[in-house]
């Protein structure tokens, strides 16, 4: 079985028949996945308005809990949620782009490296922008900290726009469902390349701190 980044890629000639659908994608991580998104959605669309400010923060503060989640859980997670799984070099990058322009594009069970290096550039974006939301919204600068947290939020929208689309190409490309896949954690896979826990209670921790932190906001 061919491997990269510590990252079991599927031989695909010699292997598609092995396969069948299993967990890889742990609960606390698709709950992660999904919450940041409507978290930053929800931001952005009561980003215009005073009357929305307190939504505003809190889904700011939500995505600052979730990136803080990820830190952790990038280190002590499950298999295929962990860091050392599936962050690369420019090297590891370069040739998985590189099979792309051969058509033959490397398949992981994980995050292809592609989809590593915008998860990293996501995470970084969002701390960034909480940061700069807060300093802002505590008047801790001028109005430039303002413009700052705009550009922000557009560059990281952008970003989001490019991830989906890489994710859509890819999809297609291994004719493999994967926002499907981060829906219900299932992917097809080699035997034993799979996981064997959801770890539902982390995920209900972590719902119950989001829903705790809103709690507060509002109360």
């Amino acid at each position: 079985m061919k491997t990269q980044l510590s990252n079991p890629a599927l031989n695909q000639d010699s292997e598609i028949k092995m396969q069948k659908p299993a967990l890889v994608w742990d609960l606390p991580t698709r709950v992660f996945h999904w919450s940041l998104a409507l978290s930053f959605l929800g931001a952005w669309l009561t980003s215009e308005s005073e009357y929305w400010q307190l939504w505003h923060l809190s889904f700011g503060y939500s995505m600052a809990l979730l990136i803080a989640f990820r830190l952790i859980w990038g280190v002590v997670g499950t298999r295929y949620a962990r860091f050392s799984q599936f962050v690369g070099g420019p090297t590891a990058v370069l040739a998985y782009f590189r099979s792309w322009l051969q058509f033959r594009p490397a398949h992981y069970v994980g995050h292809n490296p592609a989809g590593a290096l915008a998860i990293l550039v996501i995470m970084a974006l969002t701390l960034l922008l909480v940061a700069s939301g807060y300093a802002s919204y505590a008047e801790i600068g001028g109005d430039w900290l303002s413009d700052v947290h705009e550009t922000l939020a557009n560059l990281l929208m952008a970003i989001v726009v490019i991830h989906i689309a890489a994710v859509v190409l890819t999809s297609l490309a291994h004719k493999e469902n994967l926002v499907r896949a981060m829906l219900t954690g299932k992917k097809m896979v080699a035997a034993g390349e799979e996981i064997h826990t959801k770890r539902p209670i982390l995920a209900l921790v972590l719902l119950g701190l989001l829903a705790g932190l809103w709690w507060f906001m509002f109360a």
